[in-house]
């Protein structure tokens, strides 16, 4: 049986192939990784030089050995294609392999994602290393799953890629004549007459053709999932059955992660937050990790536990500045992952490598190789509590609320030019939402527009400007069915190829808001208007819409320039719900105010009741009949929080009675006995 999600995995990325010559150090590792809990590690994804050293010639014995020693000390083997960077041969004897920049340039060989995802020898040379590779180490107990190239990213111009792209659009609308009408093309006599003319988007030709670059940006990130699901297949004809993950960035906005729901049987996260940065507080950048984290774990549909692929156990190389980790910070942000649904902790990497771009990226081990350190402790003790929580594993985390993220509608927001070409902070308003709720200790998850409804009471949908299939649809009929429903400015004003709609906004949502907009006023940094609501005032900033009322109440209106006396905040029946309209942005204090207030009429309530200082949250996960609750705190100074029910410390099996102190940067986890 496969330990995973039987147990947490504990290790990181390892590379034995940078110390082939050092057959001493290969046997410290395994002797210093047992003593660290590492039960796992992340094999060869960087190895392709080693494996085919000459076009045609393959040597696996370095993993061979390697997969069997870690398997004879109880170490597990997540094993890479290693597609993410290709040998020098390749690059010089099919230079076609390279990508090609927006402007024209073709690269040279060097970075790392510097490959084109259709090139014809691309694909024939890793399909037949990854075939080997299944052949040979397939059925071996120690591999538990693959890990298909490295953190996936960046286009190519070639016209090998620009052929696919017209192939695409093809495909997508059927003829020319749609084409043009969907992107608007009459605009500066832009219109196409043959599909040889459709280039993607470039710095010295079309870049202001708003759904050319939509889709430009949608066939680069479904491109990609085709290059990883030819991958799997590749290791699927080698005869494997073994599961295969990628490790996917988060937020990250070059791809579209749903484009990879369908070949990916396990998410995997890299994870790199810039702790104690002096910008923002640790409690705030925790808000925005979190985030990520849920959006990782809802990348599939059934959000299964997912697996932390990747995170820094001291400090990154290649972040501005770069900070070490205060004690107890290590524990606290492992632990958040799992919180967050994640059945591991790894870390790049095991071992520093001695030259390179990441020679001093942070490590278990340091150059000097001693255990005798604060991170290679801190890494131990995050092992050994990993093996008591080992109950846990596989657990899921079900929320009731959930917030739309839509990576394509990001990219159609920003690509808008107006009402704020200076900003218009989408990423921001996602993560501010969710922060709000995160402040009161209720649980999201994070969905694209495209994802199922049905196990959520409140659905939050901050700026859906962009409305794909049938999502204003759906969003209607959970609202007629009983839901809660929030939406705010900037919502349904394009349809899925950034064509503005006919007719008054929100386009199909004018009856469940109870209301039209008519127009929006932008703000300039620094100016703002105000609102009352429940007897409290609150800043308006940024975006201000003016809005007209059918059916709709309003709940707050705005109090300055000319439409004041206006509706800002308005609230809607329908059928048996409710949907609450936010015409303007407005800060954290309205929002958890807000969310105080409506998440509950709306039935989605706390983890944990109880008194919680600022900078203290709580995540649960749930196993049959028992809830876990991660009780986090992210400042670095005490904290006391104040549970008003009957718990169970899960690790000491004391019970949690009135008042409980939390050291800065601590967690702990308690545990309710019966979920009813």
């Amino acid at each position: 049986m496969s330990i995973l999600h039987q147990k947490f995995l504990h290790g990181g990325d390892y590379n034995p192939d940078q110390w082939l010559d050092r057959p001493d150090i290969l046997e410290e590792d395994l002797r210093q990784m047992k003593r660290a809990g590492v039960n796992v590690v992340s094999l060869g994804i960087f190895s392709w030089a080693v494996l085919e050293p000459e076009e045609g010639k393959y040597d696996f014995s370095f993993l061979e050995e390697r997969i069997e020693a870690l398997y004879n000390n109880d170490i597990y083997t997540i094993l890479a294609t290693p597609s993410g960077a290709r040998p020098m041969w390749m690059a010089y004897r099919y230079p076609e392999v390279l990508r090609v920049r927006a402007d024209g340039v073709k690269e040279q060989m060097g970075g790392r994602h510097n490959h084109c995802y259709t090139s014809p020898v691309y694909r024939k040379k890793i399909w037949e290393l990854d075939r080997r590779l299944a052949e040979k180490f397939a059925g071996h107990p120690g591999v538990i799953a693959w890990h298909i190239s490295n953190e996936f990213g960046g286009a190519c111009w070639c016209e090998k890629c620009q052929e696919a792209f017209r192939e695409f659009l093809k495909e997508k609308y059927g003829s020319l004549e749609a084409l043009n009408r969907e992107w608007w093309t009459s605009f500066w006599s832009h219109r196409y007459d043959c599909w040889e003319h459709v280039q993607a988007p470039a710095p010295h030709g079309e870049n202001a053709t708003h759904g050319l670059n939509l889709d430009w940006k949608r066939f680069c990130s479904r491109q990609t999932a085709d290059f990883c699901a030819w991958e799997k297949k590749a290791l699927e004809a080698g005869g494997s059955v073994l599961p295969v993950t990628s490790n996917l960035m988060g937020f990250y906005d070059g791809l579209n992660y749903t484009d990879f729901r369908d070949v990916l049987d396990l998410v995997s996260w890299d994870n790199y937050p810039e702790w104690h940065s002096g910008e923002k507080s640790d409690a705030a950048l925790a808000v925005e990790t979190a985030c990520a984290a849920d959006y990782m774990r809802c990348i599939h549909g059934d959000r299964a536990p997912f697996l932390l692929m990747e995170s820094t156990p001291s400090v990154t190389n290649w972040q501005r500045i770069s900070r070490l980790k205060r004690p107890g910070m290590h524990m606290l942000s492992s632990l958040q992952a799992l919180a967050h649904g994640a059945d591991s902790v790894q870390y790049f990497q095991w071992r520093k490598g001695r030259g390179g771009s990441e020679k001093f990226h942070g490590a278990v081990l340091d150059h000097d190789a001693t255990t005798d350190t604060r991170v290679f402790r801190d890494v131990a003790q995050v092992g050994r509590r990993l093996e008591g929580l080992e109950e846990i594993c596989g657990s899921m985390v079900r929320p009731k609320a959930v917030i739309l993220f839509d990576q394509e509608n990001r990219w159609a927001l920003e690509d808008s030019f107006g009402p704020r070409v200076s900003g218009i902070h989408y990423m921001e308003t996602i993560q501010a939402h969710y922060g709000a709720l995160w402040r009161l200790g209720i649980p999201a998850d994070v969905i694209d527009s495209g994802s199922s409804l049905e196990e959520y009471r409140l659905v939050i949908a901050p700026m859906l400007y962009l409305l794909k299939g049938d999502i204003a649809e759906r969003l209607s009929h959970f609202v007629e069915q009983g839901g809660t429903l929030i939406g705010t400015y900037q919502t349904g004003l394009v349809n899925e190829n950034d064509l503005c709609f006919e007719g008054r906004v929100p386009h199909d949502m004018t009856a469940v808001f109870g209301l039209h907009r008519e127009e929006i006023d932008s703000l300039w940094d620094g100016q703002s208007n105000h609102t009352c609501w429940n007897g409290k005032e609150y800043k308006l900033t940024e975006l201000c819409e003016r809005v007209y009322l059918s059916t709709a109440s309003a709940l707050a209106v705005y109090q300055e320039d000319f439409y004041a006396g206006e509706p800002v905040l308005t609230v809607n029946s329908y059928g048996r719900g409710r949907a609450y309209y936010m015409a303007a942005r407005a800060g954290m204090d309205f929002l958890q105010d807000f969310y105080g207030k409506t998440a509950p009429q709306a039935g989605v309530l706390p983890c944990l009741k109880g008194v919680f200082p600022e900078g203290v949250t709580v995540t649960m996960r749930t196993k049959g009949d028992r809830e876990y609750l991660f009780v986090q705190n992210w400042n670095p100074g005490d904290a006391v929080v104040i549970p008003e029910e009957e718990l169970t410390d899960f690790e000491t099996g004391e019970p949690v009675e009135g008042q409980m102190w939390l050291a800065g940067y601590e967690v702990r986890i308690l545990v309710r006995g019966n979920c009813g």
